[in-house]
C-alpha cells in the first residue's frame, strides 16, 4: 500500500494512492493515522473504496513527525570518501520538522552569506508504525510502518564548522521526502533496495542498502535502547557513495539546480534549489 499526505482544500489529508486515484483516509495527520492500532486494516479497507479525487500536490508523506534522527556515515565507502572512521556503533544527528518538504517542492538555498557547500545525500527513510522500546534486532521490522525516499540535504561548511553537525543539517527545506510511504509489507527486505541520485540529469550517487554498514533491524534496536521511538517517527538511514564533499574536486549545489533521488519501488522525489 501507498500512504500519502496531500493538499486538500483547507487542511493536509491523509489519503491512500491506488492506480485509479486517491482515496481519502479521514485524517489530517499521518502521525495521528499511524497512532490508530488498526491503520493498517483502515488503509486495507479503503482499497475497495472509489477514489475521491486525482492528481493532489503531494507533500511529504509525514509532516510532522516526533522525532527526525539520521544516521551518518552508515555505508563505509561513504564514510571512505569523507576520509572518516568507520564508525563501531551508530553515529546519530538530528533534524527538526521545519527542515521537512515535499517531494517536488523547491530546496531553498540559504545563501552564500551562510553556505558555500551546499550537499545531497539520498537516503531510505524509515517510518515507525508503532511505539518501540528495547527492542531485539529480530522483532525490529516488525514496528515500521513503511519507506520512503530523502534527501538528507546538508550545508557542509556548517556542519564541519565546529563538530556540531545541527546546524549544517536542518536549515529550512533540508529534508525533501516522498513521493509515498511505502507500507512494509511490501518491502520485506530493506537490505536490497537500489539508491540513486542524479543533478541536472547526472548519475551522482547509485548503491544499495545491502552496503549498509548498520541495517536498518540493528539501527531500530540500537535506538529503542536509547530512546522510546513513536508511531510517524522517521529514520534516515545513512547515504551510499558520491556526494558533493567526496569528489575530487568537491562540487556544490547552486541554485537552479535540480536533485532527483529514486528508490525502485517506492519512486522518486524531484526538488530544485532556489535561493531563500
Amino acid at each position: 500500500m501507498q500512504l500519502i499526505t496531500y493538499q486538500g482544500p483547507q487542511s493536509p489529508r491523509v489519503g491512500l494512492m491506488t492506480a485509479a486515484g486517491i482515496v481519502d483516509l479521514g485524517y489530517t495527520d499521518m502521525v495521528q493515522f499511524l497512532s490508530e492500532p488498526d491503520w493498517r486494516e483502515r488503509a486495507q479497507a479503503a482499497r475497495s473504496m472509489a477514489p475521491q479525487l486525482s492528481g493532489a500536490r503531494l507533500l511529504a508523506p509525514v509532516t510532522r513527525p516526533g522525532k527526525l534522527i539520521g544516521i551518518g556515515l552508515n555505508y563505509s565507502d561513504h564514510a571512505a570518501e569523507s576520509g572518516m572512521a568507520v564508525p563501531t556503533q551508530p553515529i546519530l544527528f538530528a533534524k527538526f520538522t521545519n527542515a521537512i518538504t515535499g517531494p517536488y517542492d523547491p530546496i531553498l538555498h540559504p545563501g552564500p552569506q551562510l553556505t558555500s557547500k551546499l550537499d545531497w545525500e539520498v537516503e531510505l527513510g524509515v517510518v515507525m508504525g508503532r511505539k518501540c522500546r528495547r527492542v531485539s534486532r529480530e522483532d525490529a521490522l516488525s514496528y515500521v510502518a513503511g519507506y520512503t525516499v530523502v534527501n538528507d540535504v546538508s550545508a557542509r561548511d556548517l556542519q564541519m564548522f565546529d563538530g556540531h553537525w545541527l546546524k549544517g543539517k536542518t536549515c529550512d527545506t533540508f529534508a525533501p521526502m516522498g513521493p509515498v510511504l511505502v507500507t512494509s509489507d511490501e518491502i520485506p527486505d530493506p537490505q536490497n533496495l537500489p539508491l540513486t541520485l542524479h543533478v541536472n540529469g547526472e548519475q551522482m550517487q547509485a548503491g544499495n542498502t545491502a552496503r549498509m554498514i548498520f541495517s536498518v533491524a540493528e539501527i531500530i534496536s540500537f535506538l529503542s535502547h536509547l530512546m522510546t521511538l513513536e508511531p510517524g517517527d522517521l529514520i534516515m538511514t545513512g547515504t551510499p557513495p558520491g556526494v558533493g564533499m567526496g569528489r575530487r574536486p568537491q562540487v556544490w549545489l547552486g541554485v537552479g539546480d535540480v536533485i532527483r533521488c529514486e528508490i525502485p519501488g517506492i519512486g522518486f522525489i524531484e526538488n530544485r534549489v532556489e535561493l531563500d
